[in-house]
C-alpha cells in the first residue's frame, strides 16, 4: 500500500493560509506538483512567490472562484503549468456567525455559494479534465483521479449560531457522496475530511484573547487539545493517494474524538 502522491498534479483552493496552505506544503514536500489557488493574491505572493521561483513544482493562481470564468482560468493555468491534473482538494471555506431567525442576516446564501457551489463547479470542471486525460491512458485499471473536500463536524451538530456554516457543510457532504457515485464508473474517487477544532487562521482569530472559549473547545475534545493543520493535511494526503484506492464517498472525521460526546453548546470549527 502506498500513500505516495509524488509526480501527481494537485489543485488546492483556499491555499493562501491556514489549512489549505498546510495541505499545499505537505503535498509539495511529498513530491507533487501543486497549484495553490486563493482569492487573496497578496497573501499568495507573500507565502509562495519566492518558493515558486526556486521550485518547479509550485505555482499559484489568484481569483474569485465564485465566478465560472475564474474556474476555467484556474484549470487552464494548471494545465499550462503542469500539463494535467490528478487531484483536487477543495479547501476553500468561510465561517460566519448566523442569526437563525433573520433571513437577511442568516448568511445561508452566502456560505452555500462560497462553501458548496465553488467546490461543486470546480469538481465538475476538473472531473471532465480527468476523464479526458484517461482517454489517452493505456492502463484502464489505474485510478483516474481523486477529489477531496474539506468539511466540518458542524454538518452533524446543532449550533444555531453557525446555521449557515452547518447547512453548507452538510450540503458539501451530500455533494461528496453524490459525486462519488456519479464518478465511480470513471474511476474518479471523491471523499471528504470533516474536522473539528483545528488551529486555522479563522480559529486563531476567534480564540485571540478568549481563554474561556479555548478552554471550552479543549474540554469538549477527548484528546485534550486543538489539532494542528498538518494533521488535517496528512488525512487529505491519505485520501488523495492510491493507499485509499477503494475508498469513495467517505466522510473521514478528524476531530480528536469530539463527536463522541454530545454537547450542543460547544462550537464546531
Amino acid at each position: 500500500m502506498s500513500f505516495s502522491i509524488a509526480g501527481k498534479t494537485v489543485i488546492i483552493t483556499g491555499a493562501a493560509n491556514g489549512i489549505g496552505l498546510a495541505i499545499g506544503r505537505q503535498f509539495v514536500d511529498a513530491g507533487a506538483n501543486v497549484m495553490f489557488a486563493d482569492m487573496d493574491e497578496d497573501q499568495l505572493e507573500k507565502e509562495l512567490a519566492e518558493d515558486a521561483q526556486k521550485e518547479e513544482n509550485i505555482s499559484f493562481f489568484a481569483g474569485d472562484l465564485r465566478e465560472k470564468l475564474t474556474i476555467a482560468n484556474l484549470l487552464s493555468a494548471t494545465i499550462d503549468a503542469f500539463d494535467r491534473v490528478d487531484i483536487l482538494v477543495n479547501a476553500s471555506r468561510q465561517i460566519m456567525v448566523s442569526d437563525p431567525l433573520n433571513a437577511e442576516d442568516d448568511g445561508v446564501e452566502i456560505l452555500l455559494q462560497q462553501n458548496l457551489m465553488t467546490s461543486l463547479r470546480l469538481s465538475q470542471a476538473v472531473a471532465k479534465r480527468m476523464v479526458k486525460q484517461a482517454e489517452k491512458d493505456e492502463n484502464t485499471e489505474d485510478p483516474v483521479g481523486s477529489i477531496v473536500n474539506l468539511s466540518s463536524i458542524a454538518a452533524e451538530r446543532a449550533h444555531p449560531e453557525l446555521l449557515a456554516y452547518s447547512v453548507s457543510t452538510a450540503a458539501l457532504n451530500q455533494m461528496t457522496q453524490s459525486l462519488a457515485v456519479a464518478l465511480a464508473p470513471e474511476r474518479i474517487r471523491v471523499n471528504a475530511v470533516a474536522f473539528g477544532s483545528v488551529m486555522s487562521a479563522s480559529l486563531k482569530d476567534m480564540l485571540k484573547g478568549n481563554e474561556e472559549l479555548r478552554a471550552d473547545v479543549i474540554n469538549h475534545t477527548p484528546l485534550g487539545r486543538i489539532a494542528r493543520a498538518s494533521e488535517v493535511a496528512e488525512a487529505v494526503q491519505f485520501l488523495a493517494s492510491n493507499g485509499a484506492g477503494f475508498m469513495t464517498g467517505q466522510i473521514m472525521t478528524v476531530d480528536g474524538g469530539r463527536t463522541l460526546l454530545d454537547p450542543v453548546s460547544a462550537p464546531a470549527h
